[in-house]
């Protein structure tokens, strides 16, 4: 069983989403503004949708914090959707609101809606679309911060910026140092289209100019990557303990996500081994805070085994166009099966840059997960005298 756990629920036009977070220990710092940095990220982006001009989202703390600090119980977040002031009768929980909106009868092409229609023996697919619409990705955004939050207590920072929109495209390899990295992340924040290359940005921003235009939608890249990542996360010794196999699930349930590799990933199987395994070094230092084993590359993306092995940890996640098109695409009538076009909601053009902080925050609850079972205690200061202890013991291994 996880040591962290959590789930969200909620619709996207419902009254609000909600998530519970278990397994965070007492005495860690935490308050909303932890959490509202991150989802005013997801907000953001070049080619988003009206939706994001409606809210503004905040998470609200319900439970598991006082006074500034973590309790070890549970903690709940909300995120109150604003746009359900327009949907009070059309999401109701009443019976005898009933059909007061128009049912949604065709499936969307790319979407849950045909599938889960039938999976759950409901014609309105909106009873599907509500809940697997990616609206769901804000409450784990709000989850992640929390994890991001305490990571941070123990120098692991969790980062990303977008490679790819469209045929748009940032071509260098990601860096094998974690400096470099950070330096990334700081560029790409200062984008809208959260590239850290500014003539990059423009194309990418030129590239969604030109889909809204034609009403069409563009998919991309982007990197995730945690630095300050301890040796020994995870584990080789059962299938589902392999720190790459979680993380690559967590990254492939996000909405839209279609692909996913850890360091150099796909690039490896055309090159001969002797240029794609990162070769080990031994650099005994006085600076307690530096590891003595050390490597030159990180084209295991910091994952050996299963196992971190003391690099970064890097990934990179594809994503596909969004399937919502303002020229909506050829679909059904699910009563009456005759051809009809595709049902159009509100959406955006491009979400790469949202879809990225999104992806941090899967990797911040991943890793935080494996380095609780790692170093886990029910307190801060427990898993700090833990995280320290072990530290020291491969200073002198």
């Amino acid at each position: 069983m996880a040591t962290l756990r959590f789930i969200t629920a909620g619709e996207s036009h419902g009254k609000a989403l909600t998530g519970i977070v278990d397994g965070i220990p007492s005495g860690f710092s935490l308050s909303a503004e932890h959490i509202d940095h991150d989802l005013k990220r997801r907000q953001g982006g070049y080619g988003r949708g009206g939706r994001m001009k409606i809210e503004s989202d905040h998470g609200d703390i319900i439970s598991g914090v006082r006074w500034g600090k973590t309790l070890g119980s549970p903690i709940a977040v909300q995120i109150v959707n604003k746009d359900w002031d327009n949907w009070q009768q059309g999401m109701s929980e009443y019976e005898t609101d009933a059909r007061s909106i128009p049912s949604v009868l065709r499936p969307r092409p790319g979407h849950a809606d045909l599938a889960g229609a039938v999976k759950y023996h409901t014609k309105d697919m909106r009873n599907i679309l509500e809940r697997s619409s990616a609206r769901e990705t804000a409450m784990r955004v709000a989850l992640g911060a929390i994890a991001k939050t305490i990571l941070s207590n123990f120098g692991i920072a969790v980062g990303s910026y977008v490679i790819q929109i469209g045929s748009a495209r940032y071509n260098k390899p990601i860096p094998s140092s974690s400096k470099e990295l950070l330096a990334l992340f700081r560029s790409a924040e200062e984008s809208p289209v959260r590239c850290p290359d500014k003539a990059v940005s423009k194309k990418m921003v030129a590239a969604i100019n030109k889909a809204i235009r034609d009403s069409y939608s563009l998919g991309g890249l982007f990197a995730v990557f945690a630095t300050g990542i301890p040796m020994g996360l995870g584990s080789h010794v059962q299938w589902d303990r392999k720190l790459d196999g979680q993380l690559a699930q967590a990254i492939m349930s996000i909405q839209a996500i279609k692909g996913v590799e850890i360091g150099s990933g796909f690039a490896m199987a055309s090159h001969p081994g002797s240029e794609v395994m990162d070769e080990i070094y031994y650099e005994k230092s006085s600076d307690p805070d530096k590891m003595p084993f050390v490597r030159k590359t990180n084209h295991a993306g910091g994952i050996e085994g299963g196992m971190t092995n003391g690099m970064p940890v890097t990934l990179t996640a594809a994503m596909k166009p969004i399937p919502t098109l303002r020229k909506p695409l050829a679909s059904i009538d699910i009563i009456t099966k005759r051809s009809l076009k595709a049902a159009y909601e509100r959406s955006d053009v491009c979400a790469v840059p949202a879809a990225a902080v999104v992806g941090e925050a899967m990797v911040a609850l991943t890793i935080a997960d494996a380095f609780f079972e790692k170093f886990g205690g029910d307190s801060r200061e427990e898993m700090l005298r833990n995280y320290k202890s072990y530290r020291a013991y491969i200073l002198r291994y």
